[in-house]
């Protein structure tokens, strides 16, 4: 027997990344003009208050073992912020310190599902969510969303009929990774409702809450509708906001009577997040809302410089989403977006990550992210622009 096939099936089957193979195609090819459009960060470093306040705890000795649900101090701010943002009084015991917004995903999905469970979630998604739920031994059950007129929509009726009594819980990423859906209050309360009607879960994935661009500060939230005794978990990340991304930071919220098993799945994960990095996250959710307005400010700008371009090609269906940081992008004579991905790469020197990553209904179209300084998002649409009219 070799030594794959020894392995466990469900970890052998998870599959590459698709977005993480265009990065590594892009980086093997070595540009030195090259514009990376791939993956869901900005071009801004973390800010140097946050940075501080991780170095000062690193060096004054906070390198032990911690709190598995975060310190106290973090548990905290994470309830202002709340107060703040979300106008929701939330004791710290609803919050939870994760290794990431992958892993808090994780956890909200090991802490619901069981092998022979179904999750349904709406495509095109984040595809990580999809081998989060597998490798729980759960089924990952896609629900396409409709793509009329360049933007997205669900349909309820479809939703409620894919709800079988297998299913565990719906999986609900709003402002929504790559298509930028963004659901209504009434959306969310008529997902909320089919939801207590069938007695399953909801994770509700807010990590692009404040990318928002419909005239408020951040977009409806489940927390705006929901009562005492929803069985909803919020899961979010610190990446986005304050340009933390590679400090795989996140939180989870949750009803305080699931505490001990999320600490437990926290506990045999990661152990916990290292303290001195806890001390950065508490500046950035105590100080940080200039900053996340700098960053929010900075994705419109590149949002409408790259869909106006684009849009303008007369060759490329998309709207300017009312939320999250990425462009998706239907161009017309593309059939395989993972191949055309690999030639813009090469030929003009931009990275856009293959629709194809993303699951059913993603296959013909490209993701964008233009969160980035406007000067760079410029060029990558002109480059892109002439691409697309040679097509």
């Amino acid at each position: 027997m070799s030594i794959i096939a020894s392995l466990s099936p469900r970890a052998v089957s998870t599959p590459e990344s698709g977005i993480v193979e265009i990065i590594n195609h892009a980086r093997a090819g070595g540009r030195r003009d090259l514009i990376p459009l791939w993956a869901g960060e900005g071009d801004l470093p973390s800010p140097d208050f946050i940075n501080q306040a991780a170095s000062s705890a690193l060096l004054g000795g906070e390198t032990f073992y911690t709190w598995q649900r975060g310190i106290p101090e973090l548990r905290q701010a994470l309830s202002d912020y709340y107060t703040r943002h979300f106008s929701k009084t939330l004791s710290s015991e609803h919050f939870y310190v994760t290794g990431s917004g992958m892993h808090a995903i994780m956890m909200a999905v090991q802490a619901i599902a069981s092998p022979g469970d179904e999750l349904i979630y709406l495509s095109p998604t984040w595809p990580n969510i999809i081998s989060a739920i597998e490798l729980s031994g759960a089924s990952a059950i896609g629900l396409p969303l409709a793509f009329t007129g360049g933007g997205w929509s669900l349909d309820l009726d479809t939703l409620d009929a894919a709800i079988t009594p297998k299913t565990r819980g719906l999986f609900i990423n709003t402002p929504a990774n790559p298509t930028g859906w963004t659901a209504t209050l009434d959306d969310l309360r008529d997902i909320l409702t089919l939801a207590r009607k069938h007695g399953i879960w909801i994770i509700a994935d807010e990590i692009y809450a404040r990318y928002y661009y419909g005239g408020a500060a951040r977009a409806p939230s489940f927390l705006d509708i929901m009562e005492e005794g929803d069985r909803i978990i919020f899961a979010n990340s610190f990446s986005k906001n304050w340009s933390m991304t590679g400090w795989r930071m996140g939180w989870l919220v949750a009803p305080p009577e699931m505490g001990q098993v999320i600490e437990n799945l926290i506990q045999y994960s990661n152990s916990g997040v290292a303290q001195f990095m806890q001390r950065g996250a508490v500046v950035a959710l105590n100080e940080g809302d200039g900053f996340v307005n700098e960053n929010v400010a900075r994705a419109v700008a590149g949002r409408d410089i790259l869909c106006d371009a684009l849009i303008a090609t007369n060759r490329v269906q998309t709207l300017k989403p009312d939320g999250a940081i990425y462009a998706f992008l239907k161009v017309d004579g593309v059939t395989d977006s993972r191949l055309t991905a690999m030639d813009i790469v090469d030929k003009i020197g931009v990275a856009l990550a293959p629709g194809s990553a993303f699951g059913e209904g993603g296959e013909l179209f490209l993701r964008a992210c233009f969160l980035r300084n406007s000067a760079h998002v410029e060029e990558a649409a002109g480059r892109l622009a002439d691409y697309i009219k040679r097509l």
